[in-house]
């Protein structure tokens, strides 16, 4: 178990050029806060922190495009998702904003210390310019190929393909995002940390200190960016959205995003201190603070490398204890794209599921992407909810309550000696705390989330075991037993269950009365005391903590993603160009006739072609067709087809073809014939 007494837990700064999705919960904001209501159940002192990240090009390119400002764009979506984060239960204690004046006036201070100190290296180079939107093309402003592994669509900071970060003049045939254009090189000045000076410390530190308790994919990442050489990193840009830079020479620049937004975390510990009243060094400089980074693994090169070597340069900073990096999260087989609204957004799920924060809680924590990429249905969703809390945790508190109720009016029986099962069952609950405790230390949430519904199951077991519904009448003392020990476990599961579940612990709690001061009750108190909700003590009438989720409501979701597939589909379908103008005397020459297949055998050695003799009225012809993947042979015997019998006869694979069969695509893709809507119709009748 750590030592330290005070954490300061951030959370990866959400961007706000669109609202938060389940993959940015499951990959950060569900594991650290987690951590976080653990830490407070457990006596610490927190300071859980987080903010919009408000600058960047992708907020300049969203503003261009609907013709508003670049604060118009942040305003909307920092108000979206601060509202969406509360209503969901994330506790932080604070959320900020990077447009805020703390943020700008510390990020200032921060580059200002670096720079009088040499800490910059201050170099001229050329860069990309855009000559007719008079701009140079930092970051997602330039479009290019990767110079890594060729990814055509790689932007100007980093390829998402294969994740290597770059600059935009490394990139292959890069062209400008704004208008299109092939960029020209123009001369401009900037300051990089030199982050090659860093290279031995950063391996010492993280690849040789931490190799025991961080998690593998975060050391394999940093060692891999190690091994391949670290080099000057810019920490300015040649923008107009962001904040300035703040010394001479240095007109028309900004603070590089990546920069700046880490700085958000300790301008956000800077807001909340002063509003509560402490003293924010406490939880940025003290060596008796544990500092932990929850993001996810696209930020890992920001977290473990730029920042860390940011605040060694400043010299006065601690340094994170870890990195808990998830892996990402994809929804119904396919990767989680905001630009195609492949999302399950959380403000929408908000509205269709309003009283359900804990079920998806729970349901993204018990598939959590800790090791490696992980996939969300809303399939699993519904079984999660109705299979393990709605059957397992769901239904051993309402039985208990019930019985109660029904037993006892309420109150908490005194029991009588305890049989051996119910010291063994006590004492299997006081190690649960131990269990889940140990988990969530080593960031294993998934886990955790594993051994909270085992204490249900041993609940569950333990009433199963002893019936108390059946002893009732023959040994009702025994009964006693049996609740007052049910009752002990369900108080333990409204304790333990609080950093994974907050909503369902405040209900299990009203539900219990746990406010008396008949209740002894801490996360540590469970791990020793028999007795955590005392004899006489009165519980109130029960309430289901879960409710099933039905198909039809999961069928509304898969509903929805599925419209947007088809969107997508449909945006990015290619049409053809017009073809050739014709005069309306060519289209009259044409010579179309109902037709009967009469045979039909597969071209040897082809995929796709079938030999077929068609009865088109005025004679029977042989036709190659390319419908073989389409079609069997045996299946079309009989079929009315449309056929253009005036084409000049091809041969195909030494079969002389004497006319073309009439196809159409359906909306799924397949080929399907253009028949009459009429059986009756004649061969060799006249289509027109």
């Amino acid at each position: 178990m750590s030592n330290f007494k005070r954490y300061t837990i951030t959370a990866a700064l959400p961007y706000t050029n669109g609202p938060v999705h389940i993959g940015h919960l499951a990959g950060v904001y569900i594991p650290a806060d987690i951590y976080a209501r653990y830490l407070r159940v457990k006596g610490n002192d927190v300071a859980y922190i987080c903010g919009s990240d408000e600058h960047g090009v992708p907020i300049t390119i969203k503003a261009k495009k609907e013709g508003v400002t670049p604060q118009d764009i942040v305003d909307k979506y920092h108000a979206i998702i601060k509202k969406s984060f509360h209503d969901f239960g994330i506790s932080f204690d604070n959320y900020s904003r990077t447009t805020a004046e703390v943020h700008h006036k510390t990020a200032s201070d921060f580059f200002k210390k670096l720079y009088n100190e040499g800490k910059f290296i201050e170099e001229s180079s050329e860069q990309l310019f855009d000559e007719e939107a008079n701009q140079f093309l930092a970051d997602r402003f330039v479009i290019g190929t990767c110079p890594k592994c060729g990814n055509e669509e790689s932007y100007g900071d980093q390829c998402e393909a294969c994740g290597t970060s770059h600059n935009a003049t490394d990139l292959i045939n890069p062209k400008s995002a704004i208008t299109g254009n092939i960029p020209t090189t123009k001369v401009t000045k900037h300051w990089y940390l030199p982050l090659n000076e860093y290279e031995k410390w950063l391996r010492e530190w993280i690849v040789e200190g931490h190799k025991k308790d961080w998690k593998t994919n975060v050391l394999g990442q940093v060692k891999s960016w190690l091994d391949d050489g670290l080099k000057p990193r810019a920490v300015t840009r040649d923008l107009d959205w962001g904040i300035p830079v703040p010394v001479e020479g240095a007109e028309g620049k900004v603070l590089y995003v990546w920069f700046d937004a880490p700085i958000g975390y300790i301008s956000s510990t800077k807001e909340w201190a002063a509003r509560e009243g402490k003293d924010w060094e406490l939880y940025w400089k003290d060596k008796n603070t544990k500092l932990v980074h929850f993001i996810g693994k696209d930020n890992i090169v920001f977290h473990c490398i730029i920042f860390p070597a940011m605040l060694k340069a400043e010299g006065s900073f601690i340094l994170p204890e870890n990195v808990p990096a998830n892996e990402f999260l994809n929804l119904e087989g396919d990767k989680i794209s905001t630009s195609k609204n492949w999302a399950v957004w959380l403000h929408e799920y908000l509205e269709d599921f309003p009283d359900k924060q804990d079920v998806l809680r729970y349901a993204l924590t018990a598939n959590a992407p800790e090791t490696k990429d992980n996939d969300f249905t809303w399939k699993d969703f519904q079984a999660r909810n109705n299979n393990e809390l709605v059957a397992i945790f769901g239904n051993f508190i309402n039985r208990v309550v019930v019985l109660t109720n029904k037993y006892f009016d309420g109150i908490v029986p005194q029991p009588n000696e305890f049989d051996e099962v119910d010291i063994k069952t006590l004492a299997k609950m006081n190690q649960y705390p131990v269990i889940i405790e140990n988990s969530i230390e080593r960031y294993r949430f998934r886990e955790a989330s594993q051994e909270l519904l085992n204490l249900a199951r041993l609940g569950n077991k333990y009433l199963a075991d002893e019936e108390p519904w059946k002893q009732i009448k023959t040994n009702p003392e025994r009964v006693k037993s049996i609740l007052y020990v049910a009752l002990q476990i369900a108080t333990s599961l409204a304790v333990v269950c609080e950093p994974f579940l907050p909503f369902t612990s405040k209900k299990l709690k009203g539900i219990l009365n746990v406010t008396s001061s008949a209740v002894e009750m801490s996360w540590d108190s469970i791990k020793t005391s028999k007795e955590l909700i005392a004899p006489n003590h009165k519980i109130n009438k029960p309430e289901l903590l879960f409710a099933k989720i039905e198909d039809a409501e999961v069928q509304t979701q898969l509903n929805k993603l599925e419209a947007t597939k088809q969107a997508n589909e449909a945006s990015t379908k290619i049409v053809e160009p017009q073809k050739e103008t014709i005069e309306f005397d060519d289209f009259t020459k044409l010579d179309m006739r109902v037709g009967t297949i009469i045979e039909a055998v597969k071209i040897p050695k082809t995929k796709k072609l079938l030999q077929l003799k068609v009865d088109v009225g005025i004679d029977t012809r042989t036709i190659v067709s390319g419908i073989a993947e389409s079609f069997k042979p045996e299946d079309i015997i009989g079929q009315k087809v449309t056929v253009l019998v005036n084409l000049a006869p091809r041969k195909l694979r030494g079969v002389e073809s004497q006319g073309m069969l009439l196809m159409t695509d359906t909306p799924d893709g397949k080929l399907a014939f253009i028949e009459p809507e009429n059986d009756s119709v004649a061969n060799g009748e006249q289509v027109s």
